[in-house]
């Protein structure tokens, strides 16, 4: 199913792990990779100046190089490997390849939690995950993974468990649908997971409370174990969980103690970041994670895909 991977690369350190994971992916699943280089130039600057058109064809130069050695290390593990070198908005240039490369799979490098707050809100990472026809792997590094990797062999990329937030809206069940095409093509395993949150009840704290919070508990582990089941039929080594809490810290918690390879969530693209995990919860998650997060917008399936999870659940009210 994912057989054209996209890998959009500064050249930066923490470039380099969304670089393994893009080589990882592209070797163990047979998949073509492309990778795209592009030569910031905002528009606000005159072309025709000849200190701008120095400053672009070092650029230029410095890049082209970068990826002839880039393709030579992924060509020597066996990946059909083609470069792109573009100039202009990196984010813009970004969305632009992968539809034209119709991609599978885009796969972007981003520095830790300081980073992710000033490059991922508002900023190309989130134009990229707003606008991209396919979806996004996100792979960050802290600045101390970054120097204590800095000369060193890099770490070898796992995926053998991948954490599905669900709130059943049909957003999130994509998400699950893709996350069951790449655990398929991964042999690996998926957690579900569902957060209750909290309830604000009044101050007398009646039984009927207790007893309503039950309902809604018992309603959605079933309908968590109805997900579980479709996922088995297919072969997927699945399990679900019921945490509650606030969504960010019960997403993060659970990707920490489960553990988890790999964070799948989805994303209504205009919208931003799904109702489910609107604003706070998505950047928490994209900020503090520790692992990759795969935010899924447009999911890519080939025409002989055969739907596993139901297209729509209704969602029950919390009370």
């Amino acid at each position: 199913m994912i057989t054209r991977i996209l890998l959009a690369t500064d050249f930066s350190r923490w470039a380099k792990r969304a670089e393994d994971y893009a080589c990882t992916l592209a070797c163990s699943w047979r998949a073509s990779l492309t990778v795209l280089s592009v030569a910031e130039f905002p528009p606000g600057l005159n072309p025709d100046y000849p200190v701008n058109q120095q400053y672009l064809a070092d650029l230029l130069k410095n890049a082209s190089s970068q990826l002839v050695d880039l393709k030579g290390r992924a060509e020597r593990r066996g990946i059909a490997v083609t470069t792109r070198v573009a100039t202009g908005i990196p984010s813009e240039e970004v969305i632009t390849a992968a539809r034209a490369e119709d991609s599978d799979l885009l796969v972007v490098g981003t520095r830790g939690k300081t980073g992710l707050a000033h490059v991922l809100l508002g900023s190309t990472a989130e134009r990229v995950i707003r606008g991209a026809p396919c979806p996004v792997l996100t792979v960050r590094m802290e600045p101390a993974e970054i120097e204590q990797e800095a000369g060193a062999l890099s770490r070898p990329v796992t995926l053998e468990r991948i954490l599905v937030p669900v709130d059943f809206s049909d957003c999130s069940l994509d998400a699950l649908e893709y996350a069951a095409v790449v655990a398929q093509q991964a042999k690996a395993s998926l957690m579900l997971l569902h957060v209750l949150e909290p309830v604000s009840y009044g101050l007398d704290f009646t039984l009927g409370h207790s007893r309503t919070r039950e309902q809604v508990r018992e309603t959605w582990t079933k309908r968590l174990e109805e997900l579980a089941a479709s996922l088995r039929v297919r072969q997927v080594p699945v399990e679900s969980h019921l945490r509650g809490g606030l969504p960010s810290d019960s997403i993060l918690d659970s990707a920490r103690t489960l553990p988890c390879d790999l964070i799948v969530m989805g994303t209504h693209g205009r919208r931003g970041i799904s109702h489910a995990f609107s604003g706070s919860v998505a950047e928490a998650v994209l900020r503090k994670a520790l692992c990759p997060v795969l935010t899924v917008r447009n999911p890519k399936f080939g025409s002989g895909h055969r739907r596993v999870i139901p297209t729509a659940m209704s969602p029950v009210t919390h009370t």
